[in-house]
Parts: structure tokens; sequence; C-alpha cells
């Protein structure tokens, strides 16, 4: 098992990618395919102990940049780390491939390069959140902006297996995310996606709201791209405000900042449970080969447990899962042709 890696990808790219693929190849015993522009990269391992063939550099000279138009650039740049690195995993010569870069342009070069499994129509970046009840999982998370019920459904059966396979849970609750609980709320989109989820065998509990997200209500919540987007990042924005007020207030007192170092054990661990550093990145489901797109300021901590996730992607067989689940189903032909 290789995991191919975007070295030219994200904002701290390539110290901190180069950084946190050392720190996985040696630390977790992940061989690592570093894909980039060489002299850069070597000029980066120059200063790392990366230890005796467990780094490997693939060159390549061309860089999607953060703005470019994600399509026009896979297309015209054949050469960039992001079309090179899923070249590597299409050839077999990497299992999967993880980048902090143009999450646009990973979605689309996967698409050209490794193709969709059977029964799926649109990939879907699927993210995993923390919860006191244990973790959820929430898809789509930004893939795709606008969808049909078909495509819904489809989230669901892939959010199903990754939930069975990766999260361990044995009959995952699915729970279509929408503005109320009762059947007749939501758009004309969450409406006709119930209907579909109904007639398939997933464990599918009806509407959910987006204050389900911590209760235990459920454990795969299905949205298009533009809602789950706004809801991961809004999370993503509340965890960082909490930690700024609870900074303000302990600095009030000296009484609060006794009772701070007193908790400091259990502050430290919450904290870590909210650092989104700690999961690495979102896989895209729904392609043939493991993507996993890690967030764009991602610094090595993340780098290189976005490896490890990777790596667990692959060991746990989550895509052969997927193409199972909906072989299984006898509803991939309905889903589909809806779909189209």
């Amino acid at each position: 098992m290789k995991i191919a890696v975007d070295a030219m990808g994200g904002d701290h790219a390539p110290r901190e990618v180069v950084r946190g693929a050392v720190q996985a190849a040696r630390e977790l015993d992940i061989p690592v395919i570093l894909v980039g522009r060489e002299d850069m990269i070597r000029d980066e391992l120059g200063s790392c102990d990366i230890g005796s063939g467990r780094i490997e550099i693939v060159h390549a000279s061309e860089v999607v940049d953060m703005c470019e138009i994600p399509v026009v650039a896979i297309r015209k740049k054949k050469e960039s780390s992001i079309r090179v690195g899923l070249n590597l995993v299409v050839e077999g010569k990497a299992s999967s491939f993880v980048s902090a870069g143009n999450s646009g342009a990973v979605m689309a070069g996967a698409l050209y390069v490794l193709r969709k499994i059977k029964g799926i129509d649109r990939p879907a970046i699927t993210a995993t959140i923390p919860t006191p009840t244990g973790p959820i999982v929430l898809i789509d998370a930004g893939a795709n902006v606008d969808c049909k019920p078909a495509h819904l459904v489809q989230f669901g059966y892939m959010g199903d297996a990754y939930a069975r396979t990766l999260l361990r849970i044995q009959h995952p609750r699915i729970g279509l995310l929408s503005i109320g609980q009762e059947e007749i709320k939501g758009s004309d989109l969450t409406r006709e996606t119930g209907a579909l989820f109904r007639r398939t065998g997933l464990n599918f509990i009806g509407n959910v709201e987006g204050r389900d997200f911590f209760t235990g209500k459920a454990d795969v919540f299905v949205s298009d791209g533009f809602v789950g987007n706004v809801a991961l990042k809004t999370m993503e924005g509340m965890a960082s405000a909490l930690g700024h007020f609870l900074k303000d207030e302990i600095g009030k007192s000296a009484l609060a900042k006794l009772g701070a170092a007193l908790a400091g054990g259990a502050i430290r661990s919450v904290k870590k449970r909210l650092d989104y550093a700690e999961y690495g990145g979102a896989p895209l489901l729904g392609v043939k080969g493991g993507v996993v797109i890690c967030h764009g300021s991602s610094d090595m901590k993340a780098v290189r447990n976005g490896i490890r996730f990777a790596g667990s992607l692959h060991k746990c067989g989550v895509e052969e899962e997927i193409t199972a689940s909906m072989a299984r189903s006898g509803h991939e032909r309905d889903v589909t042709a809806t779909a189209d």
C-alpha cells in the first residue's frame, strides 16, 4: 500500500505537506509517493530524517492554483501534481491519493481519471464529525451544489457503506437533512428524496434538522453539497468561536485561571476532539480508488493524519463495499434512471 500525496497542494505547500508525509512514513510505516516539483520537494526533504525507502518522488511540472476553474485546469494541465497523482492510482502504483489543493480540481480529476463506481452518478465528499454520542457522517459536504433526488439516495448508500466499514456501525440510521421532521416539510428536493429513500432497504429514519447533528438521532446525515458545506463550515466556525469565548472568560479572573489550570487536561482533550487536523481529511466517495481531500490550510499534523486516513480507507475496503451495496440493492437501476 502506497499513498500518493499532492506535495504542491494547500496554503502551506510544499513545506508542511512534505513534513507531514515524512512523519506518516516514519511513525505510521506507510510508504508515501510525493508528487510535485522535484527540486522543491528535495529541498524540503533535505532537512528531514526520511528513513530508507519510505518516501518516493514523482515529478510533476505543473500546479493547479486555488483560483483556477477545476475542469479547465485538469484538462489543460496534464502534468499537474493532481493529475499525475491520480494517474498513479489508476495505474496501480498507489492505493490512494491525498491532496490539500483545489478541491474542485481533485474531484474533476477523479471523475476524469479514476471514473465512477457503477450505479453512482455523483461522487460526494464525506465528512466525519465528532459528537458527544460518537462520530457521525455528513454526505455531501461540498462536492455537488445542484442535486436531484436520486443523487441524494446514492449519497445515502455511500454513507451507509462508509459508516459500516470505517466507523463499525452495524445498522447506520440515515437521516435526510431538512427544515423539519415532518414529511411534508422541506423543499421539493427533500420531499421527493424522502419518498425514494423509503423504497430502499436502508435504515432510513426520515427528516432530521440541523440541531440533530449532536443529539445522536442519526448516524448518517444526507444533504446536497451546498447545504452540507454550509453546515460543516458553520460547525467549524462555532468550534473556533467557542474556544475564543472560553479563553476570554478564563482571562477575566484569577479564580477562572485556577479552574482552567485544574481542568487543563479536559480542556485539551475537548480541543483535540474538535480539531479538524485530527481527522486529516474527507474522502471523495463514489470513484474507483481512494481519494482524500484535506483542508486547504492543512499543516504537518493534518497531512499526516490525512495519509493515515487514506490508508484506513484502503484497508477497510470502503470502495468495495459501496460497489457491493449498489449491486445488492436492486434499486441501482431505478436510481440511475431517475438521475439521468
